[in-house]
């Protein structure tokens, strides 16, 4: 994933507790998970640095797929990631839009239960 998750998912978890969706102890809870798995987990994510390449990358895909920015900047991460390892086939993500883009460049989406 991208670096910039590290503050992209604790912002929509602190904009779910401002609009109602989270009480507060359930987005702290969260936030505090996600920070356990970003910083201990003991079989921690791939994180991408969002360097010159995914920056232009995503900059062609806020056009070619009509993506927001940060959803252009996960897609392209994951594009440039692949490139270094072409078993990187899955992209997951709950954004409709985003997960069209994802297909279309080529990945799979996790099966819904």
């Amino acid at each position: 994933m991208s670096s910039i998750a590290r503050v992209e998912v604790v912002a929509a978890l602190w904009r779910k507790h401002r609009v109602g969706e989270l009480s507060l102890g359930d987005v702290a809870t969260l936030v505090d998970e996600f920070e356990w798995e970003w910083f201990a987990a003991p079989e921690p994510w791939a994180v991408v640095a969002t360097g010159d390449a995914v920056i232009e990358r995503a900059a062609l895909m806020t056009g070619i797929h009509g993506l927001r920015a940060y959803d252009a900047i996960q897609l392209a991460t994951a594009v440039e990631a692949r490139a270094a390892d072409p078993d990187l086939t899955v992209f997951a993500c709950f954004d409709a839009a985003l997960a069209k883009a994802a297909r279309v460049e080529g990945f799979q989406g996790l099966p819904r239960r």
